[in-house]
């Protein structure tokens, strides 16, 4: 009799723990649906005040412990804030399939990737939060000054560069950090005399996008002991090939390709 009591009290146990997933998992699968909503009627700063708001459990604790919450989140409010740019601009300009897919890959994103924990997953999130953020940027700001954009991208690029180092054992995850955060300061400052755009991506964006994907795959590649000399040189030469194409083919008269 106490065994069946028991065996039905963890039956119970196990729906409710079942039924808070999924409500969990419709809430999730809600809040792009909202910012589509907002954006719509033109709320565009209330999109992304929900975006903020739905992080509000980084700041239910004690006040020390606030930056370095925000440092965890903050690769999720990164693309939470560029998708309502993504939006914002879709349909600024009507392009409503575009909106539509915005909504969608937001929605991939909560769902599917940011719920990772692995090794991998981590970096896959670091480097989507990097791209979506400086797209989003340099699309919303190009009338920026160069000290705002530059600070931005360091700001950008730094969280992102901690949270993909925070899945390894990396005695020097900060000065590493520092140092990434500071070569696209660099780039963004030395790019932001001649912003150039293609289609929708920025020079700088689109640069750095390029060397932070190749040292994040021979990153991981050394991390797990599968980088030989020869994979090295080829993504070193890949890259510097890559990166001298759109130096080389790009129009310096400031015309968008």
């Amino acid at each position: 009799m106490i065994r069946a009591f028991l065996n039905k009290a963890q039956g119970s146990a196990s729906t409710k723990s079942k039924n808070a997933a999924l409500i969990h998992v419709l809430l999730t699968a809600l809040l792009p649906i909202l910012l589509y909503v907002l954006v719509v009627l033109d709320f565009t700063v209330f999109a992304l005040a929900v975006v903020l708001l739905s992080k509000w459990r980084m700041f239910a604790v004690k006040l020390r412990h606030w930056f370095a919450n925000i440092r965890a989140n903050a690769v999720d409010m990164l693309v939470g804030v560029s998708a309502v740019s993504f939006m914002h601009s879709a349909y600024a300009t009507q392009q409503r399939p575009v909106l539509l897919g915005v909504v969608v890959l937001y929605m991939a994103w909560l769902l599917f990737v940011k719920p990772r924990s692995s090794v991998a997953w981590v970096g896959v999130q670091a480097l989507l939060a990097q791209t979506f953020s400086l797209i989003a940027l340099f699309l919303q700001g190009s009338g920026a000054s160069e000290t705002l954009l530059t600070f931005s991208v360091w700001s950008i690029t730094y969280l992102c560069a901690r949270h993909f180092l925070s899945a390894f054992d990396e005695a020097m995850a900060r000065a590493s950090a520092y140092t990434w955060a500071f070569f696209c300061a660099a780039l963004t400052w030395l790019t932001a005399h001649w912003l150039l755009f293609y289609q929708s991506v920025a020079q700088p964006a689109l640069i750095i996008t390029i060397v932070s994907y190749g040292m994040a795959v021979l990153y991981y590649l050394q991390h797990t002991d599968k980088l030989s000399k020869g994979v090295q040189r080829q993504f070193i030469a890949l890259m510097v090939a890559v990166v001298l194409f759109v130096l080389v083919f790009s129009d310096w008269q400031g015309v968008i390709i």
